[in-house]
C-alpha cells in the first residue's frame, strides 16, 4: 500500500512544519525565519544522505519464448492517443485543487476576508495533516477495487460541496462562526483529499494498459503539475468573487467528480483489476 502509506508519512512532515510555521508567526522577527530556512536546507542534506544509501531492488528477468524462438512483445500503447485517459487526467487536475485551497486559498481568505485570527491558517494545515495521518491508510480499504474507487467519487463531490459552502459562511462577522466554518471547511477539503487520493491511485492504474503503465502514469502525473500552475489562479478567482465564489468553486469541483464518475464507468477492467488477493492499492 505505497500510495496511502507514502501520503501518511509525508503529512507527518507537513504537520511538524505547520507547527513550526505557526510558532514563527506567533514569535515574529527575522531571526526565526532565518533558522527555519537553515533547518529546511539541513533537512535536504539529510534526505540526500539517506537516499545515497538506497539501492534499486533487482528485477527478475523474463524471456517469452515459443518452439519457434523468442516471441516479440506487443508494442506499448501510447497514452497520448488514449482520449479517455487524457480526459480522465484533465478531470484529475481539477480534483487536485484541494492542494491550492490549503496552500494559497485559506491563508489569503483568512487574512483578507474573515474576522478569524491569521494564526488560524497554519493550525488548519496541521489539522489537515493530522487527519491524513490518522485516516489515509484506514480509508484506503474503501477503494481497494477499481469499482469501489469509482464509487468514492460521489462522497468526494459531497465533501467539496460542503467545503465550498463552509468557506462562504466563514465570511460572517462573528469570530466564533468564522472559526467554526473555517474548521469545517478544512475538514471537508481534507476528507475530499483523502478519498480522492485513494480513488486516484486505483483508477490511474486500472485505466492504464498493463504493458504501458509507466507511460500512462507519467501522463497522469501532469494533472498535479497543471494544478500547481493553475490552482493558485483558481482559488484567487474564487476569493475575488466574494463569499459566494467559494460555493461556486466547490460546486464546480463536485460537478467534475460526477463527470469523472461517468467517464470511467465503461472503461474499467472486467472483472475489476484489483481482486481480493492482490489489489492495486497493495502494489
Amino acid at each position: 500500500m505505497p500510495g496511502p502509506l507514502n501520503r501518511t508519512l509525508a503529512n507527518c512532515g507537513w504537520a511538524i512544519g505547520g507547527l513550526l510555521a505557526a510558532a514563527a508567526l506567533t514569535t515574529g522577527g527575522t531571526t526565526v525565519y532565518t533558522w527555519l530556512l537553515a533547518g529546511d536546507a539541513l533537512s535536504f542534506l539529510c534526505a540526500a544522505a539517506l537516499t545515497a544509501r538506497c539501492g534499486e531492488p533487482p528485477s527478475a528477468a523474463r524471456t517469452v519464448a515459443t518452439s519457434a524462438g523468442p516471441a516479440t512483445a506487443p508494442r506499448p500503447t501510447s497514452p497520448w492517443r488514449d482520449r479517455t485517459y487524457l480526459a480522465y487526467t484533465a478531470t484529475e487536475a481539477v480534483l487536485f485543487l484541494d492542494d491550492a485551497v490549503f496552500k494559497v486559498g485559506l491563508p489569503l481568505w483568512i487574512a483578507h476576508a474573515t474576522h478569524a485570527p491569521s494564526g488560524l491558517a497554519p493550525l488548519l494545515m496541521v489539522l489537515s495533516n493530522v487527519l491524513v495521518i490518522a485516516l489515509q491508510v484506514p480509508l484506503a480499504r474503501f477503494g481497494a477495487t477499481s469499482r469501489a474507487a469509482r464509487t468514492l467519487l460521489l462522497p468526494v463531490a459531497a465533501c467539496f460541496t460542503i467545503g465550498g459552502i463552509a468557506l462562504t459562511v466563514s465570511a460572517a462577522t462573528d469570530i466564533a462562526v468564522a472559526v467554526t466554518a473555517l474548521t469545517a471547511a478544512a475538514i471537508a477539503f481534507t476528507l475530499a483529499e483523502i478519498l480522492h487520493a485513494t480513488a486516484s491511485w486505483e483508477l490511474s492504474l486500472a485505466l492504464a494498459p498493463e504493458r504501458s503503465q509507466g507511460a500512462y502514469l507519467g501522463v497522469h502525473g501532469l494533472a498535479q503539475s497543471a494544478q500547481r500552475s493553475a490552482g493558485p489562479l483558481a482559488v484567487t478567482a474564487a476569493i475575488a468573487a466574494g463569499p459566494l465564489g467559494w460555493t461556486v468553486f466547490g460546486a464546480g469541483i463536485a460537478l467534475t467528480c460526477v463527470i469523472q464518475h461517468r467517464l470511467v464507468r465503461d472503461h474499467l477492467p472486467k472483472p475489476s483489476l484489483s481482486v481480493a488477493t492482490a489489489t492495486v492499492s497493495d502494489h
